[in-house]
């Protein structure tokens, strides 16, 4: 079996519980990024909004340079992948049926 092939099943598991974690933080706990971070994260990185794609696009560049078949490899891909979809289906699907918008702001 490809070691792609191996890593599908923890990537969907990671991505459906982080996005667990971030609609239970959105509806759950009623926290807005661009309400309620604005004013502390904002003001740190210039007012450009930090998804937590970003960090997952972060993850899968770094296993491009991490040796394939390595644990560090994988984990960084499996990190990446889960980050990166997460965030999507949080925006262009949660979001955009919860709310009738993505709410993908680039800046606060």
């Amino acid at each position: 079996m490809k070691d792609s092939e191996n890593m599908l099943k923890p990537v969907v598991v990671c991505t459906l519980l982080i996005e667990g974690i971030t609609a239970f933080a959105r509806f759950g706990l009623s926290l807005e990024s661009a309400r309620d971070t604005a004013s502390t994260v904002g003001r740190l990185t210039g007012g450009l909004r930090i998804h937590h794609g970003y960090f997952g696009l972060g993850f899968i560049l770094l296993a491009h340079f991490l040796e394939p078949g390595y644990k560090r490899h994988r984990i960084a891909t499996i990190a990446g992948w889960s980050l990166t979809l997460s965030d999507a289906i949080h925006h262009f699907i949660v979001l955009w049926l919860a709310t009738g918008s993505p709410q993908f702001d680039l800046f606060y």
